[in-house]
């Protein structure tokens, strides 16, 4: 029976440790900003450098470690690598998702990107 609790402690020390290092990357402002504007629909490069007024290598950057955190997807069309939101086997993030303030309107009032 004590083997049996250890086994669940560990199980869960990996679980908070999981949902740990995804609250990590979500803690920075640029990175929760990417995840929003995600929320609203899938995104190139691109389309992300021009909302947020920064330079495609700090997006790249920053869509990286989303990637690794598995937080994000990539889909490749032709010779733009768009983005989306991998969130389904992530409970845990449903209710900050939730409370993410709408981008619609930083989206709209984007410029046409000739560059995707």
């Amino acid at each position: 029976m004590i083997g049996k609790g250890v086994k669940d402690l560990v199980e869960t020390e990996v679980s908070i440790e999981t949902i740990a290092d995804t609250l990590k990357l979500l803690s920075d402002k640029t990175r929760l900003t990417i995840v929003a504007l995600l929320k609203e629909r899938e995104m190139c490069v691109c389309d992300i450098v021009d909302i947020l007024e920064t330079t495609q290598p700090n997006i790249s950057q920053h869509l990286r470690k989303l990637k690794a955190g598995g937080i994000v997807n990539e889909a490749r069309r032709s010779q733009w690598i768009y983005y989306s939101l991998n969130v389904n086997d992530k409970p845990y993030l449903r209710d900050i998702l939730m409370q993410l303030p709408s981008m619609s309107d930083k989206i709209n009032d984007q410029k046409p990107n000739s560059c995707c």
